[in-house]
């Protein structure tokens, strides 16, 4: 039986093989995913599996929750609004000290034993990210928003055959360091390098039409169709920014942008090379994506 399921599985994988070898794809990295080590190593193989079928992977992480325990044990106070943390210079260092340092070399540590080429990033390295401050109705401090990224320094790396690890740190004109959220800073990349794929790995199934019925879940979405369900109310609380998110980069030029559940074991082969996937792809069109499905079928 295990046979039979293997033998269907590569069946059904071997269209979408053929069709995004050779193309970029943007994971988003962190939270749940990322704290869970049973969930954190099948996703390091997924990510090493899609360098080997010839996708081009780039990894976007974060790392909340181990930035709040540096900041307790240094006794700096942070708090957050909407979602951003508040960044003093002095919570800044911690945080750029905890992204570009122990957590960036530990995914380019696990990527390597693998047998994946990888390095490690972050956003200030060759003004890899330049950024602004954030101007809003609370100070922030040093979060800030992307303005421009060096895309051919990340095209270059993918040519040498690494895969570019990234921490979401920037600075500005006068070098001034800036928080930036992982997700922003994602959907940043991947418009600038134009993937085809970007995905978000979280700790929700995707979409729901019912938030109480997880068989609920909306595989394909358009961006029309996205926007209606927000308005609507189906879609609601924090799966806005997610899904907010996704419609950028679509609007960016990215083909796919997807919400899945980075809990689950191996979630990217899962949803990139399975017809329904596992969680809610978003696209720019409907009759785009009936092309695209008429293609792979």
């Amino acid at each position: 039986m295990e046979g039979i399921i293997k033998t269907n599985f590569i069946k059904e994988a071997l269209p979408f093989f053929k069709k995004f070898k050779g193309n970029k794809i943007v994971v988003k990295y962190g939270g749940s995913a990322m704290e869970s080590s049973k969930a954190n190593k099948t996703i390091i193989k997924d990510i090493a599996t899609l360098k080997a079928l010839g996708l081009k992977p780039i990894v976007v992480h974060g790392g909340g929750n181990e930035i709040s325990a540096m900041l307790d044990v240094l006794k700096i106070e942070s708090s957050f609004v909407d979602g951003l943390r508040v960044s003093s210079k002095e919570c800044v260092e911690v945080v750029e000290m905890v992204l570009s340092g122990k957590i960036n070399k530990g995914i380019v540590t696990e990527l390597s034993k693998e047998g994946a080429k990888a390095i490690g990033l972050s956003g200030k390295d060759g003004d890899l990210l330049l950024a602004k401050k954030i101007i809003g109705k609370v100070d922030l401090g040093f979060v800030g928003e992307i303005t421009d990224v060096k895309s051919e320094l990340i095209e270059m790396l993918i040519d040498m055959d690494y895969i570019p690890v990234i921490a979401p740190i920037a600075k500005d004109e006068e070098g001034n360091t800036y928080n930036v959220n992982a997700d922003y800073a994602a959907v940043a990349i991947a418009s600038a390098i134009k993937a085809e794929k970007l995905v978000f790995l979280t700790d929700v199934e995707g979409v729901l039409m019912d938030k109480d019925d997880l068989h609920s879940i909306i595989h394909y979405l358009s961006k029309r169709k996205a926007v209606e369900l927000i308005g609507s109310g189906i879609i609601n609380g924090g799966m806005i920014p997610k899904v907010n998110s996704c419609i950028e980069a679509v609007n960016s030029g990215v083909s796919m942008a997807h919400i899945i559940d980075g809990r689950q074991e191996h979630p990217l082969i899962l949803e990139i090379y399975t017809h329904d996937g596992i969680g809610t792809m978003i696209y720019e069109k409907e009759e785009d994506y009936e092309g695209n499905i008429a293609k792979i079928s």
